[in-house]
């Protein structure tokens, strides 16, 4: 790649705008997804998905995703990086707009029709991620990094919460007043806008890499990567783990928002309650696992964690009230927060050392996608057939609820792979690794697989750039 030559004050001068430009960005993306990701599954809902089209739009995005992720890299080698960015962001707002003329039409099959669109709306924002991210590594000064991105963690925390409190609030109005597709057709036009403002400053932002060198051979070499690092028993009981309880949850994930709003009647500003309990509740004991895997190992932490995740969908049996249910997603907050972490840190550590770390955690995102679309596909398949097992069994108290069934399977098979990994799981060497000292926080995706879908960026110390392991 290629850096412009600039001089020390002009080079002054367009890093302030851009950084300024940047945190101004950061609220206008994360009204986008505050809009958008976290009622994709309610919209589905209004449209009148069936049961397997719930697992469509669980599952189908999220291989798309996957895979728009691996070619980004080649992708992007054939253009200006800012272009590739602002030109996918651009991309994406038209199909935010889209989807809210969809609801304002209604035309046959819009279930069809909104599956396609959030395909490629995952695929745009799997394409932007890791040249995104890799733009905010070349200009954010490391004597900075740490107060720039507390700053725009808080932007985005405010804006996005903000933002999913009124799009609760439009949709109960609306649903009052008998005109649902009127509240989802102003929802997903404020983020179509939202990603309009955030794509027009993003090209305001300055780019010092004119162009990213062109890697002809990048998607076959990750694949290479993989399959070396697969002969490795510990990488490979890892791989395995992680894609299979994401398979396990991804069977009910899609259906808790059919439970809340179809069975339980709950109005939408009660369903972001429910969603904002395990938002709030992740984000702020990040910090807590975080010290505590530093401290015990995040083999212990996964231990843990993937032991409490088979319970939170028996949970949902106990009672239907309202204020339960905020106290199960808190509790699944407390969980999911600390197995994301725990993994995500076990994956840098059992990594072959040296090596390029974002290249094995976009094939472990791959592989995860991948599970979770069988997943979701199975689940679609019993969430269809549930009513008929619960009447075969005569499980009258469930006669109302038999959705209840697909948390029970959920449940039953999460364990399974627990119990399958615990005696299979080992404490790796400790590389020296980056300090998690900030998290880049959207309210990216309250997605219905784990909750909330981190961005984050590890910090590290100028004497360990230069061993490549960040």
């Amino acid at each position: 790649m290629q850096l412009n030559t600039v001089s020390k004050p002009k080079r002054r001068a367009w890093l302030r705008n851009t950084l300024k430009s940047s945190q101004k960005e950061a609220v206008a993306s994360s009204t986008m997804t505050a809009t958008s990701d976290n009622f994709f599954n309610a919209y589905a809902i209004s449209l009148g998905a069936s049961m397997a089209q719930m697992g469509l739009v669980t599952g189908l995005p999220q291989l798309f995703g996957a895979a728009a992720q691996l070619l980004s890299v080649w992708l992007a080698s054939h253009f200006k990086r800012r272009t590739f960015i602002v030109t996918c962001a651009l991309v994406q707002a038209c199909i935010v707009a889209a989807i809210a003329a969809l609801a304002t039409l209604t035309p046959d099959h819009a279930v069809y029709y909104f599956i396609a669109f959030a395909v490629c709306y995952h695929g745009c924002l799997n394409l932007i991620q890791p040249h995104w991210r890799a733009w905010m590594g070349t200009i954010v000064p490391k004597r900075r990094r740490g107060a720039f991105f507390a700053s725009r963690t808080r932007l985005t925390m405010i804006s996005s919460l903000s933002m999913f409190f009124i799009g609760g609030g439009i949709l109960s109005l609306t649903d009052s007043l008998a005109m649902t597709w009127l509240g989802f057709t102003l929802l997903f036009s404020i983020a179509a806008m939202g990603r309009f403002i955030s794509a027009f400053l993003l090209l305001k932002m300055h780019d010092p890499v004119q162009k990213i060198e062109a890697e002809t051979a990048v998607f076959f070499n990750t694949f290479a990567n993989f399959k070396s690092a697969w002969k490795d028993q510990t990488f490979r009981h890892y791989s395995l783990f992680v894609g299979l309880m994401q398979a396990m949850v991804a069977i009910s994930a899609p259906f808790f928002a059919v439970y809340m709003l179809e069975d339980l009647k709950l109005s939408y500003f009660e369903f972001v309650m429910t969603s904002v309990a395990s938002i709030l509740t992740q984000f702020l004991t990040l910090k807590f696992w975080g010290r505590y895997s530093d401290q015990f190992g995040n083999r212990l932490v996964m231990i843990i964690t993937s032991s409490l995740i088979p319970t939170l969908p028996m949970m949902w049996l106990v009672s239907a009230d309202f204020y339960y249910i905020l106290l199960i997603q808190a509790f699944s907050g407390f969980a999911w927060s600390g197995f994301t972490l725990s993994t995500a840190n076990y994956l840098y550590d059992i990594r072959p050392f040296r090596s390029d770390f974002a290249t094995y955690a976009a094939l472990q995102a791959a592989l995860g996608a991948a599970m979770v679309f069988v997943g979701a596909m199975v689940g679609g398949q019993i969430a269809s057939h549930a009513p008929e097992v619960v009447s075969y069994f005569a499980i009258s108290s469930w006669q109302a609820h038999p959705l209840l069934l697909v948390f029970v399977v959920s449940s039953i098979l999460r364990a399974m792979v627990t119990l399958w990994f615990i005696p299979r799981s080992v404490e790796p060497n400790i590389r020296p690794r980056p300090k998690l000292l900030n998290v880049m926080f959207r309210v990216a995706r309250f997605n219905a697989i784990s909750g909330v879908s981190f961005d984050w960026l590890t910090i590290i110390k100028k004497r360990e750039d230069k061993s490549n392991d960040g």
